[in-house]
């Protein structure tokens, strides 16, 4: 990618926002290679990985860090990630974004199913960790910059013969001066045949956002954990603790509840204080499946929690299939997706979300269950 700066200096456009575009390419080590375009709108900075799939490694609003911690320190050429490594969590290995897609085709729980080969026959396959996505570059990038907001586009593959023929058209947009971005995401079936598709967003934060006291909320009509280790927890399910080493991850399941008229949703982390926030905004059209991702660990070892909307839940293909959750998209078709994230940055803000979500709570009864249930997990 060719070194390119664009901002105010240059483009009298934004109003008085001192916003930018800056794009370059890493070198040394497993980063070498790796593109990055960061933009700076004139209060949120961010910066996406057209190497990794247009993921989004790190950002900031004003002086709040948007990202975490994560033992993975540089982004990791894709060249350098065995997916099937370890067992199949080899994807593990570049995993260290603010924000990162998984799918096209599969995505969640390594595990084994069945395609079909070039021969048309079933063969039992091998699907690792959350897909291919992340780890495949873009191959068209484009900048959009108009009175109003920086655009990022971007196309990125994941084809081959006798198998899935999935293209992902991003568009990452941001309105100057705001606090807020927008990715507008469509997947298209480039082939004749019909073929699965599943997505999820890892939207993954550390301090100081994550900190000790700092609590997730949702409107809800039920949630489970997913698994015996996560029950242990259910009770606080929704708070935070200080780093522990040793902590083993724990993931909770949720049917969202949607506003009144529509099936528009939301989820939130704050911090303890309650005056610093980032608020999910997506339809459960679009995503009726939300997973809430707990690593409390040592600091050192990857601090950090995961807000994830999802077509399924991260469980194995195979599994999902069976729930009726996986997508089957037509030779041709394409599905359009929307999540917005917004970084609040003080109290007023953080409490009116909070009050948005209560006023959706009411319309459902919340059910917690104890225990993991068949419907969401595989037990």
């Amino acid at each position: 990618m060719p070194t390119l700066r664009i901002d105010s200096q240059t483009l009298a456009v934004g109003g008085k926002h001192n916003w930018s575009i800056q794009t370059r390419t890493l070198h040394g080590g497993t980063q070498e290679g790796v593109d990055v375009v960061e933009i700076n709108n004139g209060k949120l900075c961010f910066a996406v990985l057209p190497t990794r799939g247009m993921g989004i490694w790190k950002g900031n609003c004003g002086d709040v860090r948007l990202g975490w911690d994560s033992p993975v320190k540089q982004p990791v050429h894709p060249s350098y990630v065995n997916s099937l490594e370890n067992g199949g969590i080899g994807w593990l290995r570049g995993f260290n974004e603010w924000i990162v897609r998984c799918g096209l085709s599969s995505m969640g729980a390594p595990g084994t199913d069945t395609i079909v080969d070039n021969n048309g026959n079933a063969l039992e396959a091998f699907l690792p960790l959350h897909g291919n996505i992340a780890n495949l570059p873009a191959h068209t990038v484009s900048i959009e910059i108009t009175d109003r907001e920086l655009i990022l586009r971007g196309e990125v593959d994941e084809t081959m013969l006798f198998g899935p023929a999935l293209r992902l058209h991003t568009e990452i947009r941001t309105e100057f001066g705001t606090g807020k971005l927008t990715i507008l995401d469509t997947v298209t079936n480039l082939g004749d045949n019909p073929t699965e598709h599943e997505l999820l967003y890892h939207v993954n934060y550390g301090s100081p956002v994550l900190e000790q006291g700092a609590r997730f909320q949702a409107p809800f009509k039920q949630m489970a954990p997913r698994d015996p280790r996560a029950a242990e927890g259910v009770d606080s399910y929704d708070q935070y603790d200080a780093p522990l080493p040793g902590f083993v991850e724990q993931a909770y399941f949720f049917e969202l509840a949607g506003k009144r008229g529509s099936r528009e949703s939301l989820a939130m982390l704050k911090n303890a204080t309650g005056d610093q926030a980032s608020l999910l905004r997506f339809s459960l059209k679009d995503f009726p499946c939300f997973t809430l991702w707990k690593n409390t660990a040592g600091s050192k070892d990857g601090y950090v929690t995961g807000l994830e909307p999802g077509t399924s839940f991260p469980n194995t293909r195979r599994f999902e299939r069976t729930k009726g959750r996986v997508i089957t998209l037509a030779g041709g078709e394409s599905r359009s997706t929307k999540l917005v994230i917004e970084n609040l940055d003080t109290k007023k803000a953080v409490k009116s979300a909070e009050a948005e979500i209560r006023a959706v709570q009411k319309l459902s009864k919340a059910k917690v269950h104890p225990e993991a249930i068949s419907r969401f997990s595989d037990i």
